[in-house]
């Protein structure tokens, strides 16, 4: 791409950056049991949640339309006040995202977990065929449950394997690889990357290495159930509608009841696929189970299929950074999420995760490359672009921990920038 597109990139992102501070002021977040015929909705809110209508943005109409919205178990909602009318006392969304990130910063003061034993570098190399091999093995075993035949877990076996050899000697590297990943390929890495989230989150819990295998595979196959659904729901660029959407939750308890009948799948992996769309709340499905009712698998499997899935780019939703999904799920675990949970799995992947472009306080664009060894505020980035002058530099490595003068300010869209932070990884 031309320099000169980058820069015009690079200026309208400016421009929006200045018009969205400006507008966070007239958005607020309220209870949906505040919501008033006559309010404008910015943001439903619910970005792990595919609901049956048109947009998120929305206005209130009347008071069938709250009960909707409050049926599908949408609990709180941005409103826009320079659009309809506001509730006074009612937080900002800039104050909501200041407290978030007051508050993740805080867990961010501990040690990571224990130092890779290889580079990243290096086990890329083995992470990028395992990734290969995965791919083709979820491709593989869908097509032939779509024709009646069984799962073959010795297949699933086998790559599961592989994952928790590859996460003990550098997660960061089969993490990163699965973040690589086209729209139309989407449902096959989906199950690879919750399955290796999944390992490296069970890991950083201390579970051994056999659970740790159970929970690969019931993570791997937790969409298994999606090859009973239609297909032309499974690519629908569009809102489903109450039928539909319907119909596209039963595909949890498909994943179940073929697991079920696999031998040699523990009740554990069975747990995963059956209940990574059950909610604290009691707002999800398919049982609308509550809070400890849940298994902690269930719950972990919960925050790592809206992760991956929101820093997805989707047929029907653009992806999002990892730090902004780590803060939306900090936000949602006062309803929807284990909050202990949550802060373990923010732990887990960091709070800039390996791969994640940040803006230093100089300028600097950076590439994370691996954790601080003392704070997951402070880790060793290369510094490959600078803002101010819209222009590629010299990519140089800084340990953040070791050198006072640099300072993470944000993270940074990349796709805006141009910048591939995954290539920066080699």
């Amino acid at each position: 791409m031309n320099i000169n597109i980058y820069r015009e990139k690079s200026d309208n992102l400016l421009k929006d950056l200045t018009i969205n501070r400006i507008s966070e002021y007239m958005i607020k977040r309220i209870s949906t049991k505040q919501l008033k015929p006559g309010m404008f909705i910015d943001d439903m809110n619910c970005g792990w949640l595919r609901h049956p209508f048109l947009t998120n943005k929305i206005t209130i109409i009347d008071d069938e339309m709250i009960e909707r919205i409050m049926k599908h178990g949408i609990r709180e909602v941005y409103i826009d006040t320079n659009k309809g009318i506001t509730i006074e006392d009612a937080p900002t969304r800039e104050d909501v995202a200041r407290g978030i990130q007051a508050e993740m910063n805080k867990m961010a003061e501990t040690e990571p977990d224990t130092a890779p034993v290889v580079p990243i570098k290096e086990e890329l190399k083995k992470a990028r065929e395992i990734k290969k091999e995965a791919k083709k093995t979820i491709h593989d075993i869908m097509d032939d449950v779509r024709f009646g035949k069984q799962i073959e877990k010795a297949k699933v076996d086998n790559v599961v394997t592989k994952m928790v050899t590859s996460i003990f000697r550098n997660q960061d590297a089969l993490l990163s690889m699965g973040r690589l990943k086209k729209t139309d390929e989407y449902t096959y890495m989906h199950c690879m990357t919750v399955g290796i989230l999944m390992i490296a989150f069970g890991k950083h819990l201390g579970l051994d290495k056999q659970v740790l295998h159970e929970i690969g595979i019931g993570a791997m196959m937790h969409d298994i159930g999606k090859t009973q659904i239609p297909q032309d729901l499974l690519v629908s660029k569009h809102p489903l509608n109450e039928d539909e959407y319907e119909l596209m939750k039963q595909h949890v308890i498909y994943s179940r009841k073929l697991l079920e009948k696999t031998e040699g799948i523990s009740e554990l992996s069975v747990q995963i696929a059956s209940q990574h769309h059950e909610r604290i709340d009691g707002s999800g499905y398919p049982e609308g189970l509550k809070g400890d009712a849940i298994s902690k698998f269930g719950r972990a499997a919960a925050i790592a299929d809206v992760y991956d899935a929101m820093t997805s780019k989707r047929k029907y939703q653009p992806k999002f950074e990892p730090t902004e999904v780590l803060g939306k799920l900090f936000e949602w675990s006062e309803h929807y999420y284990d909050k202990q949970m949550v802060q373990q799995f923010i732990r887990c992947v960091g709070i800039y995760p390996v791969g994640t472009l940040v803006r230093l306080e100089s300028g600097l664009l950076a590439v994370v490359l691996k954790h601080g060894e003392k704070s997951l505020l402070h880790p060793t980035v290369k510094v490959v672009y600078n803002a101010h002058k819209n222009r590629y530099i010299k990519p140089s490595i800084i340990d953040l921990s070791e050198d006072e003068r640099y300072k993470i300010v944000s993270h940074e869209p990349s796709d805006i920038w141009g910048i591939e932070p995954e290539l920066h990884l080699f």
